[in-house]
């Protein structure tokens, strides 16, 4: 089933597992994958950024994926097909939809400076990948240096039937969700799946401010399943009480150079990769920097037991 904007939820940027030596670690993906279908998600993500993408060749990429897919059944997978080159993205889009992906992710590259620069280039990413697919804007301006505003998503989605969902990752971001509801609300935009990344730092308020859910990689993936759900059930406070306990170890993955580090090394122990190890070029964790994250981990599990046991048992 083909993505489309009624899409909400849940869905996790997925990890790529490497053994040691850096071969992808095939029994760990469908490892990972019963993790994320047993913390509820609804859907995933896999070769974003937090995926070490472009640490894969084209051949990896689609093998990645179609293990994915079979062990997805009917869960919903987005495939990240940024590229510097539009013939590799069309390759990678074609092929992962015809494994049966739901829909791709595309980015910006980092030299698009304009309004119309922007607009310009998914003009042109979509007619290399085919109006027929349906795709997520990636706007992450911390990491991509392109600043795009609301009035310049709304006139990518105003020109592409296409473009179902919003991968919403600017910093500060609130008021950017506020008025692209603001333009469904008036009708000057259709409305769009708007779901949030970011490491999930801010999802707290960005549910209030209208998202549908979150699409991002923090290690308990169970818990931002647990605040969108009592978010939208209107228990307020019972959200944010959760969502607070996890924010010291939110903000350990968030630091640039060893994000990543720290989120495979909070996977592995709860047991949901082998290995903590990434694809060179790579930075790793030093022994003092797992005994913060083991200390970040003692101290959640006062309050949710699911750092503990899980934490222990790996």
């Amino acid at each position: 089933m083909k993505l489309n904007e009624t899409a909400a939820g849940v869905y996790p940027i997925a990890v790529t597992p490497f053994d040691p030596a850096g071969n992808v670690d095939r029994a760990s993906v469908d490892r990972m994958m019963d993790f994320y279908i047993g913390c509820g998600a609804t859907g995933l993500t896999i070769l974003g950024v937090m995926g070490e993408a472009p640490k894969l060749d084209g051949e990896e990429a689609l093998a990645l994926t179609r293990q994915v897919v079979a062990k997805a059944g009917t869960l919903p997978i987005i495939v990240g097909v940024s590229a510097p080159g539009f013939a590799a993205m069309r390759a990678l889009a074609h092929g992962a939809m015809d494994i049966g992906a739901a829909g791709v992710m595309i980015a910006p590259p980092s030299n698009l400076r304009t309004d119309e620069q922007i607009v310009g280039y998914y003009r042109q990413a979509v007619t290399a990948i085919g109006a027929d697919i349906p795709f997520v804007i990636q706007d992450y301006p911390l990491t991509f240096q392109v600043v795009m505003t609301p009035k310049v998503i709304r006139e990518i989605v105003r020109e592409h039937a296409s473009c179902v969902m919003l991968k919403h990752e600017d910093w500060p971001g609130l008021e950017k969700i506020s008025a692209l509801r603001a333009f469904q609300a008036d009708g000057s935009m259709r409305p769009i799946s708007i779901l949030c990344g970011n490491g999930g730092l801010f999802l707290d308020f960005e549910m209030e401010r209208g998202a549908d859910g979150a699409m991002t990689g923090y290690a308990f993936p169970d818990m931002l399943v647990d605040v969108v759900r009592l978010s939208r059930g209107g228990e307020r406070q019972k959200a944010h009480d959760l969502f607070d306990a996890h924010l010291p170890l939110l903000r350990y993955e968030q630091q640039a150079g060893v994000g990543l580090a720290a989120r495979k090394y909070v996977l592995q122990k709860r047991g949901a990769i082998a290995f903590d190890s990434q694809r060179a070029p790579s930075a790793g964790l030093s022994a003092h920097a797992k005994a913060e994250i083991d200390f970040l981990l003692e101290r959640l599990a006062r309050v949710d037991a699911r750092a503990a046991s899980r934490a222990s048992a790996a």
